[in-house]
Order: structure tokens, then sequence, then C-alpha cells
């Protein structure tokens, strides 16, 4: 199906709103092969931290999944910065917390069973799989564990802890309301709020990424580069260890991003890699 004409189409859910009373979206994409015409398995790609459904490889891999019979989506979550390209709504990250992160996914997932998503006569609300990256990855460990409709999970250099800071920054948050993480490429700083820890200790347990990966009965992969951070090294052996009934891959010489940036040039060894064993675990699976 490599050579197929692949058709794109745009969506937008209401997410409900901040306290403030500001509305909050979810804004995405569809994409799929234009024939043939039938009902595909669903494929769900959540980002990461500081990630977006335009961000580097999203957009080329939905393209490469739609090729091979997905029904693709692309979102952003609703507090992830994002309006309509890189982080131009900052305010709103501020906000964010796995909770809305959550509900996000839930709203997505119900999009697809209410089939109010384009071309939904495409899409097999039977057969819904989710793909996260890094951050995405515990998200969709998380969702997939309180969702049975979920039928199987990858991970791409996913996290162990739900917590990605240290002591000193929590510290930060607590003394000042607020602190502020650099982003690299863009060289903004990226507001965190006292909401974010607030979450997390309020849904420990639910937010508990290697518990909750020892719970599924659903097949998991998880795809690590052996380049990567070594904080996100040990998470995929932490998470290895404690579920060895899944299934792991390490991609040699594999980075965060698996070798590709944004934006995007062109793709990877590594990346290439990532999306064929997926493809054929997710293959094997259906």
């Amino acid at each position: 199906m490599s050579s197929a004409s692949i058709s794109s189409q745009t969506f937008v859910l209401d997410a409900g709103q901040l306290g403030t009373g500001e509305p909050l979206y979810i804004r995405g994409d569809v994409r799929y092969a234009s024939e043939p015409v039938e009902a595909r398995p669903v494929l769900i790609f959540v980002h990461g931290f500081k990630g977006f459904k335009d961000w580097g490889f999203f957009p080329y891999m939905a393209e490469r999944f739609a090729e091979q019979g997905f029904y693709a989506v692309t979102f952003n979550f609703s507090c992830n910065g994002v309006r309509v390209e890189d982080f131009d709504e900052l305010d709103r990250f501020a906000h964010n917390t796995y909770s809305r992160e959550q509900q996000d996914l839930a709203l997505v997932l119900q999009a697809i069973n209410d089939r109010s998503l384009p071309a939904a006569e495409r899409a097999d609300a039977g057969r819904v799989y989710l793909l996260g990256h890094s951050r995405g990855g515990g998200n969709s460990i998380i969702f997939a564990a309180e969702h049975p409709q979920i039928a199987g999970v990858v991970t791409w250099n996913g996290i162990a802890r739900a917590d990605l800071f240290d002591e000193a920054f929590r510290a930060q948050v607590a003394e000042r309301g607020v602190a502020y993480v650099p982003n690299a490429r863009t060289k903004q700083n990226m507001p965190i709020s006292a909401a974010f820890y607030e979450d997390l200790e309020q849904n420990r347990e639910r937010y508990d990424i290697v518990r909750r990966l020892t719970e599924l009965r659903i097949p998991v992969l998880q795809v690590q580069g052996d380049q990567d951070a070594p904080r996100l090294k040990a998470s995929f052996r932490q998470l290895s260890a404690a579920a060895p009934q899944h299934e792991t891959v390490t991609i040699e010489g594999g980075t965060h991003t698996f070798g590709a940036a944004h934006p995007f040039d062109a793709t990877t060894l590594q990346l290439e890699q990532a999306v064929n064993c997926t493809l054929k675990f997710l293959s094997r699976h259906m």
C-alpha cells in the first residue's frame, strides 16, 4: 500500500475551559488512504512534553502509517501551548496537567466512537491503538489501563515517572507558584505552575506508570533508542523489568527523536527502524 494516495482532514474538538472561562480546543488531523473505502484500524499519536502534532516526524509518521492501512490521528493536547505552530500560547501551557491530557485523550476517543471525526466511516472503533512518544508514552499506558477499548499500545522512548523534574524545580514552584523550563530550540521559557504538582499529588496511584503497565493485558511494545538521555534509558529498563511480558525493541544509535529534527528535513535510519518494528508489531496483533 506504499503507493496509496493519502487524504488529510483537520478537526477541532471542544475541550471545556480554563478556570478563567477561556475555552479550550483540541486541534487535530486525520490521515487515511483514499482507496479502498473501508473501515481501518485507528492509530492515535500521543505527543510528549514539548511536542505537538506538527512537530518534526509526526506528520511524516501519520502518512507512513496511513499508507499501511491505518486511520491515523494526530492532535494537540488542549494546553500544550500550541495554537497554530510552535509555542504561540504558552499561557495555556502553564495550566497543563496529566488529568487534562487524559481528559483530552478521552475526548478524542469519544469522537471516534461518536463518528464525529472526518471520514468517520473509514475508522474502525473496534481496533484502536495508541502510539505515544516520550511523556506521551506514559500517558498512553495510563489511558489504556483505564479504557478497555484500547487494543494495543506502542511507546517510543517513553517515561516511567510522571514527575519529569527534580526536587529543586519542585521547590521553586512551591515557593513562587511557577517555574520555567527552557526550550533550547525556540529559546522560550515554558511555565510549569503549581497545578501540575497538585494533580500529581491527587493522583499518585493513578499515575504510577510502572504499575499501570504491569496491569495491561493488551499487547504493548516499548521502543527505545540507545542514545537517548540516561534518565529515559533507565526508565526503559525499569519498565521492562517490571513487565517482562511486554515486547521491547532497542534501536541502535537512536536518540530521543531517532535522529529527526524540527522542522523535518528527511527521515533517518533509526526513525525507519522504529516505524518498521512498530508496523510489524501492530500487524501481528491485529
